[in-house]
């Protein structure tokens, strides 16, 4: 059986001793020292959710809200619908933003667009090409980092005006909540104090994600090498040659093959292996199985054999 993504015994036990009173190290002032140095920003808030991060950087943003027609989160939409904002689509590379279809855009000043490190944790975005276009053009950048922070390749979640990121389960920071944003343009925060203080975060969150981040740019390689390896021996996988957190495999018969899978592949909890069309991954009839969803343990090529075994199988 393959185990789910859990927080480490450490960070548990931090998280426990925090809760009992045992500590008195501030560790949410920890968290953004540390959340600076990886992103490179100026200003940073811990926040009780990825969501609640969302919430408070498009709460800032005056203009248009522009989000990816696939390969975002759903969060995007409904957070933006909630503020009332006027949102435009853009087209994209089955999740990947091209600056092409962004060039064909009308766009009020003053906006932003809102995406993903990875689109649908399948393949890594073009960064550098998209804020440098975007800066080009008087368009903030919001990316979400939750599956990006801690790259040491490409620098994902450093070139963005605002980095958001998720640290609940089963995310690459794997607390179980909170979240954070971080951006060098203090009015950003001047402008959202209300939404900011109502999603406050505490020091037993602050602890967890401070232990996390440690270790959270070797947990990224694992997971990224885990599925380059994966992704290596299935035929026709989505992205075959971009960095990824997970295998996206499109198949008309997808819905068939992934209850077959299901079967085979048992975990002990739901969302290993999951069915698209889904706009949070692509809109297209696929399989995807969730390699970042695994503890650490079961990305061993041991299990990552199994995996592939399983897959090939049924194609």
């Amino acid at each position: 059986m393959f185990k789910f993504k859990t927080p480490s015994n450490k960070t548990l036990k931090i998280m426990s001793e925090v809760a009992k009173g045992n500590c008195k190290k501030d560790y949410e002032k920890s968290c953004i020292s540390k959340i600076k140095d990886l992103t490179t920003k100026e200003h940073v808030r811990m926040t009780s959710s990825g969501n609640n991060s969302i919430f408070i950087a498009l709460s800032a943003i005056e203009g248009d809200i522009i989000i990816p027609d696939q390969g975002g989160w759903h969060g995007f939409k409904q957070i933006a619908r909630f503020l009332n904002k006027n949102m435009i689509t853009v087209k994209t590379d089955s999740g990947l933003v091209n600056t092409d279809y962004l060039d064909e855009l009308e766009v009020d000043e003053s906006s932003a667009l809102i995406f993903t490190s990875f689109a649908g944790y399948c393949a890594e975005q073009d960064i550098r090409s998209i804020t440098r276009y975007c800066r080009n053009n008087d368009i903030l950048t919001i990316e979400d980092a939750s599956a990006g922070i801690g790259d040491s390749k490409n620098k994902l979640g450093k070139h963005a005006d605002i980095i958001l990121a998720s640290t609940g389960s089963p995310k690459i920071i794997n607390v179980g909540s909170g979240g954070f944003i971080a951006a060098d343009d203090g009015e950003i925060f001047k402008k959202t104090a209300l939404p900011q203080k109502l999603s406050k975060t505490s020091q037993i969150i602050c602890s967890g994600i401070d232990n996390e981040l440690d270790n959270v740019t070797s947990n990224l390689e694992v997971t990224l090498n885990a599925t380059a390896y994966v992704k290596k021996h299935i035929p026709d996988t989505l992205h075959a040659i971009k960095r990824g957190l997970n295998v996206i495999i499109p198949n008309d018969n997808a819905k068939s093959i992934c209850w077959d899978l299901k079967k085979t592949l048992t975990t002990d909890k739901k969302g290993f292996i999951t069915t698209c069309p889904n706009y949070n991954r692509v809109k297209q009839k696929a399989i995807c199985i969730e390699i970042k969803n695994l503890n650490n343990t079961c990305l061993e090529n041991k299990y990552l054999d199994k995996i592939i075994d399983a897959v090939r199988n049924q194609l």
